[in-house]
């Protein structure tokens, strides 16, 4: 049974947030300090986290409440986007670009010793049950967590 059909079997109500992770990492140096775009170029978060946000009908946004297009909307970073081109293309390459300049994926370090580390790269986002239900994003490798009248219930793919 799929993650969508699962969500639409609780018989939630259909303005619940549904809360979705997504994790990946790299071992990365740390001396040279671009653990962070090795880290980028070396996982896929990016491009899942794009292809998420650019499906049509999503209302996707961050855990304090911002939707996330309108965001970047707002901060002229759609500006140069050509209509009828790969939305979702576009937008990696925009998070990419502007990695620093926004807030929607985390990253953490370990340090092994003083040469060698492990990246970490996260996003949580929450969209609407409604929204999920009826567009049917793909959801492979997303933690999917929904509070329910029993506690939250986690979904696993």
């Amino acid at each position: 049974m799929s993650i969508i059909k699962k969500l639409e079997s609780l018989n939630l109500d259909p303005d619940t947030k549904v809360s979705l992770a997504y994790s990946d990492g790299a071992d990365v140096f740390v001396h040279n300090e671009t653990e962070i775009e090795d880290a980028l170029s070396e996982t896929d978060i990016v491009s899942t986290f794009a292809e998420l946000i650019a499906t049509r009908g999503l209302r996707v946004s961050t855990p304090f409440g911002g939707n996330i297009l309108e965001s970047m909307r707002a901060s002229g970073f759609l500006d140069d986007y050509a209509r009828g081109g790969d939305f979702a293309t576009f937008l990696a390459d925009v998070i990419n670009d502007n990695f620093y300049d926004m807030d929607f994926i985390d990253s953490s370090i370990e340090k092994y010793d003083h040469k060698r580390g492990f990246c970490t790269l996260s996003t949580d986002v929450l969209i609407p049950l409604s929204d999920l239900i009826k567009e049917s994003p793909y959801l492979n490798g997303w933690k999917v967590s929904v509070a329910t009248d029993n506690g939250r219930l986690t979904l696993d793919n």
